[in-house]
């Protein structure tokens, strides 16, 4: 009795709804965990990858997937349209996988793009540190870092002068080289870069002696960074053309400068609005008054309002940080105000407070009266019902 085949989602461990890129991606880690040259004798690994293999073939075409989602495996039976025996694992995305899978394996690429073509260079990336109202209103800063220069004695051809760098008889100047790698499937053809010139297509048999060869000098040098108004921390500003020197006559890289805002010792930042906390005296607080507030722009004088109560939250439109867009729209400063108490008193402040009490309600004295009377009468419970 035939075997019965798994579901073909089931093989590639997704759902029906998986799209495109979903079944590919699955059949990829198979086809490379099971591929026989990954596991050579081993007969269960064998059989799993012409599982993967056939469930691959029909559902990355839409056409079968059709008829699978429709009929099932019946709608394959008889070496119909999808017997296994039929599918065509020299085209299409088989081969972009296979090529992918060696070139994990082999160390190989599939590109076809020429390699010694103008190619754009490598960013650099650095950092600089700046303080908190530096970030809000912008500042220019200088960094210093190391950068290379095309070499004024080989003008960057990295050969001695008198000499012209040669074509590379490994890659016949086109940079890459091909290789074959015999497979279960048959000949697979890789494309990897040249390992004699690296890409280039040229090889310097006489070096430069001022570069070695390099083509390059590094020198140290100082840029001017304009950092905008409202950046925060953990943004960078990019400086066009001024990373790694590009190849075969390519641009230079961009130098990505991180900003680190330094904390402030008042202030918070969320966004673009400012946030702090501020103390007002108790009568301030009862009888109302004058305070004033530190912000960004300086100090700023507000009106309490009598009996305001402590934690009372205070917004201060466009007194935040500048939006990167607009530095003209910035966002709001928001205050928590918070009654001072004061941790030693006088013997006259003491006596103020004391007659403040009188006044305003019940006495200091009657309400320990109230609390000791409240105390008895609990005590006289509790001797009730231990008898």
């Amino acid at each position: 009795m035939a075997e019965q085949k798994r579901d073909y989602y089931e093989v590639l461990g997704i759902d029906k709804s998986a799209d495109e890129s979903a079944i590919k991606k699955a059949y990829r880690g198979l086809a490379k965990k099971y591929h026989p040259d990954m596991n050579p004798g081993d007969q269960d690994a064998e059989k799993k990858f012409k599982e993967a293999s056939e469930a691959y073939a029909v559902l990355s075409d839409p056409e079968k997937k059709r008829q699978y989602d429709q009929f099932g495996h019946s709608a394959f039976e008889g070496g119909g349209p999808g017997g296994f025996g039929g599918f065509d694992f020299n085209g299409g995305d088989f081969g972009d996988i296979f090529g992918d899978i060696f070139g994990d394996l082999f160390g190989g690429s599939r590109t076809r793009r020429p390699s010694n073509g103008p190619a754009k260079g490598a960013n650099i990336r650095t950092s600089v540190r700046i303080l908190f109202e530096e970030a809000v209103f912008g500042i220019e800063k200088e960094i210093e870092l190391t950068l290379k220069d095309t070499c004024n004695t080989c003008h960057g051809s990295g050969a001695k002068p008198g000499t012209n760098p040669e074509t590379c008889t490994k890659c016949g100047g086109k940079g890459q080289v091909v290789f074959t790698q015999q497979s279960f499937f048959g000949t697979v053809r890789n494309v990897q870069t040249c390992p004699e010139c690296g890409g280039s297509g040229k090889v310097v048999k006489e070096k430069c002696t001022d570069c070695h060869g390099g083509g390059y000098i590094a020198n140290r040098k100082k840029i001017q960074v304009s950092i905008p108004a409202g950046i925060d921390n953990g943004q960078s500003v990019r400086i066009r053309e001024k990373g790694e020197p590009g190849q075969n006559g390519g641009p230079r890289g961009d130098l990505l400068v991180e900003v680190i805002v330094q904390r402030h010792p008042i202030f918070q930042r969320q966004e673009y609005n400012i946030f702090s906390t501020v103390p007002m005296s108790f009568p301030i607080a009862a009888l109302g008054g004058e305070i004033i507030i530190d912000t960004v722009d300086g100090k700023v004088a507000y009106d309490v309002k009598p009996g305001t109560q402590t934690d009372t939250k205070v917004r201060l439109k466009g007194k935040g940080v500048p939006t990167l867009r607009n530095k003209e729209i910035r966002g709001d400063h928001y205050i928590t105000l918070v009654v001072q108490i004061p941790d030693k008193l006088s013997s006259e402040a003491k006596e103020l407070l004391k007659q403040y009490d009188d006044v305003s309600g019940k006495s200091l004295s009657a309400v320990k009266e109230e609390s000791a009377e409240k105390e008895k009468q609990d005590k006289k419970k509790k001797g009730f019902f231990k008898n």
